[in-house]
């Protein structure tokens, strides 16, 4: 059964360390363990008492959750490789029975002294090859620490860049800027610079997918209430006499049906319009009272 318990380490490793990859540096539409994670927790946060504040909550709870699950995972699997073949395969502290310290819970505690880089020594491996992989068990711990902090330096921008085009956006409505306003030079910028943001929060999207489970406060920091009013502007554009306005628009309405396409096939699968994406996207992120 040695083989067996060792195979089921090793997956269990390489499992963790591909979700990682997939999480931090090629993020895909299919999913992963922080992508489940994530979306069970936030959709958990929509059944629950406490309205704004467990909403709120969701998205940081979620990723220390995520970080959590990774550690725990694979100091379980490398526990597992070094477990088949204790004690004889190690060597011992003075003062130390090998055959006192050979169960599941001396591998545990082996792992979490390798994975945390603190090197012990009281219980340490002396076969060749097991020799080489405590060593890789560390540099494993290095890696998990520094996805975590790219993970959380990468997000919470990501998050700043779409609660402040979102404030834009709201900005913009409160002006009630008429159509004889936006036919005009100043109107043209204003729109081809919104264009330009929501492409931006499109590759932030495909790049930290896990971003969408972060509820963003109010009604006028977020994204998801005021897409609506963007996709009006883009109509407006539309109309527009002036050729540059209307070209804005036309980028504007472009940028906005590729934000719809992302939100829909990662995250809501409405097969919808544009504006019924977003209504669903609204939906989804509107503010949950207690009850």
């Amino acid at each position: 059964m040695g083989w067996f318990v060792n195979a089921v380490g090793f997956v269990s490793v390489l499992y963790i360390l591909r979700d990682v990859f997939h999480t931090l540096w090629h993020p895909t539409r299919h999913g992963g363990l922080s992508r489940l994670v994530m979306s069970l927790l936030w959709r958990l946060t929509a059944s629950l008492r406490g309205g704004r504040r467990a909403s709120g909550l969701a998205g940081p709870v979620a990723m220390v959750t995520v970080v959590a699950v990774w550690a725990l995972v694979v100091v379980v699997g490398w526990a597992l490789i070094y477990w088949p073949h204790m004690p004889e395969d190690f060597t011992y502290a003075v003062g130390l029975r090998p055959a006192e310290h050979a169960d599941f819970l001396d591998a545990l505690y082996i792992s979490l002294v390798h994975i945390s880089t603190l090197g012990l020594g009281d219980i340490a491996p002396a076969e060749g090859w097991l020799r080489i992989l405590a060593p890789l068990e560390a540099v494993v711990g290095f890696v998990l620490l520094t996805a975590t902090v790219s993970w959380t330096l990468g997000i919470y921008p990501a998050l700043a860049r779409r609660r402040a085009l979102a404030l834009r956006l709201s900005h913009l409505s409160c002006t009630h800027p008429t159509t004889e306003q936006i036919d005009t030079d100043a109107g043209a910028a204003v729109i081809d610079s919104l264009a330009a943001g929501i492409s931006v929060i499109s590759v932030d999207f495909m790049q930290y997918a896990e971003s969408y489970y972060f509820h963003d406060g109010d009604d006028r920091t977020s994204l998801a209430r005021n897409l609506a009013y963007a996709d009006n502007l883009a109509g407006q554009a539309a109309g527009a006499r002036l050729p540059d306005v209307r070209l804005a628009g036309a980028v504007l309405r472009a940028a906005l049906e590729d934000l719809a396409v992302i939100l829909d096939e990662r995250f809501l699968h409405t097969s919808g319009t544009p504006r019924e994406v977003f209504d669903a996207f609204a939906q989804d992120h509107a503010p949950r009272t207690g009850r």
